[in-house]
């Protein structure tokens, strides 16, 4: 997509105030949270209108009274998707008396659309999305409206209209668009409506490199996360090849970071008091299906390059469990980790971790765990388990997967279910392969399951700590179980000791 800002200007001319309406209209669906839209132009050109129509497109009510916000300065609306402020600054007489108005807490994570901006000041943003409606001379009706994006609204406009055209052109055009909690992530996932039939989009712009940490290299690029959705598509069309229910892919972008896929419904395999032990069994017995079997690295993309699955290997694993040092143990003993504790801990990792490079690989799809996996009764055998939410899948040990199964992030996995389970994937295992050792599996499973109890305690405490979502901290007791399950096992001795030294309440009352 070309986001050149000077091309990324827009000129639109429209015959009447239903032209005006439909522009607002076309884009609703690009508005997130943090963004402001600022409206400017001629003296009754129709600025108020613009809004009026895009704040009946967010709340999907075309009879929404939207008044003027001249006199009350400051209006809100709830919407299904964000909040929304609209405001008129045409009354005050300088930034100065915004602070009077509760104008930080009004834009608070709202989506703001501003009339008169330039009596904002400061506190108008660099990165904004300017829209100035003129009158036409000689044609009253007639409008002409200039799109001028700032900052990252250029490459979002031209996803926009890359939405825009992906949808009619599959056929999606008229559907209704239904947003779906997202996961904790930056992409974001709608259930499209047409009749009586549902596919989900999923808007997935290609991943912005971050600040270089190691070696010059952001943190994604070390831990093998996916950069766009090649990724996806190509795990998408293996699992298919292979026989499992991942999404089929409807149509795509993926230039513009958008797909079109089957809906697998919202049947998951908890209930609520946890994990329901068949669907479960049908998940592990998935996993040891695919772990039985001789997998390629390289997958075709249709219609692009091949995508190759990024090795996991010793550079990504210690990376992540880094995190543990940065954010977890700072949270968790109210004081940074001394660098001789950090030193040995790495240490301790890296003796652990490089013995099982030399071991089997195969897909690890990553994020195998109770919110990525659904229960499709209508189906057969393993086809019951539909998967979805693997675009970071990595080439790397078969325990990851199974570990973060019965591991489970957000919920609590009793330990006898573990256990039975594990059982199970090793005599299946063993029933296709009569050499498959159970005892190196086991240590391998300890292994992978302390490495990414241990990743995920840090990204929790990130998510609360950075990026303002504490409803993750209520995960930490359980996985701080798993992670005392994992330590057990002699092969993480040396880990459990330096546990022991430097969080010694996780083992209060001799647990």
């Amino acid at each position: 997509m070309s986001t050149d800002p000077a091309a990324a200007v827009r000129t639109i001319d429209v015959a009447d105030l239903a032209g005006t309406e439909a522009v607002a209209a076309d884009l609703a669906p690009a508005l997130a949270p943090g963004d402001v839209v600022t409206l400017t132009g001629d003296l009754g050109a129709g600025k108020t209108a613009f809004a009026r129509a895009l704040l009946r497109t967010l709340a999907k009510d075309p009879e929404l009274e939207v008044p003027s916000p001249t006199f009350t300065l400051i209006q809100t609306y709830d919407t299904p998707r964000l909040h929304v402020v609209h405001a008129d600054l045409y009354r005050i007489g300088s930034p100065d008396e915004l602070a009077g108005l509760g104008w930080d807490e009004a834009v608070e994570r709202a989506a703001v659309l501003l009339e008169w901006p330039e009596r904002a000041g400061d506190a108008l943003p660099e990165e904004r999305l300017d829209v100035e409606i003129r009158l036409v001379p000689g044609d009253p009706a007639a409008r002409r409206i200039v799109i001028t994006p700032s900052g990252h609204w250029a490459e979002r406009l031209a996803r926009n209209e890359a939405l825009k055209k992906l949808l009619a052109e599959s056929g999606w055009a008229e559907a209704e668009r239904i947003p779906i909690q997202g996961d904790a992530s930056t992409r974001a996932y709608e259930r499209l409506k047409r009749g009586d039939e549902t596919a989900i989009l999923m808007i997935a712009p290609r991943r912005p490199d971050g600040p270089p940490v190691r070696g010059g290299k952001p943190y994604s690029a070390i831990a093998k996360l996916a950069e766009s959705v090649h990724a996806f598509v190509a795990v998408a069309d293996g699992l298919h090849g292979l026989g499992y229910s991942a999404p089929a892919i409807h149509a795509a972008d993926l230039d513009a970071g958008l797909l079109i896929v089957e809906d697998l419904g919202g049947e998951g395999v908890l209930d609520a008091d946890g994990p329901i032990a068949e669907r479960y069994a049908v998940a592990t017995e998935l996993l040891a299906d695919l772990h039985g079997r001789p997998l390629p690295e390289t997958l075709p993309v249709r219609g692009d390059a091949d995508y190759v699955l990024p090795a996991y290997d010793l550079e990504a694993l210690l990376i992540e469990v880094e995190l543990l040092l940065d954010w977890y143990m700072p949270h968790r003993i109210r004081r940074p980790i001394s660098a001789a504790a950090r030193s040995q801990f790495v240490a301790i990792w890296r003796r652990l971790l490089e013995p099982l490079e030399a071991q089997p690989r195969t897909w690890t799809l990553r994020d195998y765990h109770s919110p990525n996996i659904l229960w499709l009764p209508e189906r057969e055998g393993l086809r019951r388990i539909g998967i979805i939410d693997f675009q970071d899948a990595v080439f790397g040990p078969p325990a990851y997967d199974l570990a973060s199964l019965l591991q489970d992030a957000r919920r609590t996995v009793p330990e006898a279910l573990e256990l039975d389970l594990f059982r199970a994937y090793a005599k299946a295992r063993r029933e296709r392969d009569p050499e498959f050792d159970v005892a190196g599996f086991a240590a391998s499973y300890a292994i992978m399951g302390a490495q990414r109890v241990t990743k995920v305690l840090g990204i929790f405490v990130r998510l609360d700590r950075r990026d303002g979502k504490p409803a993750y901290l209520k995960h930490l007791p359980h996985m701080e179980a798993y992670l005392k399950r994992n330590l057990a096992h002699p092969v993480l001795a040396d880990l459990a000791l330096w546990y022991r030294q430097n969080v010694p309440s996780l083992f209060e009352n001799g647990r």
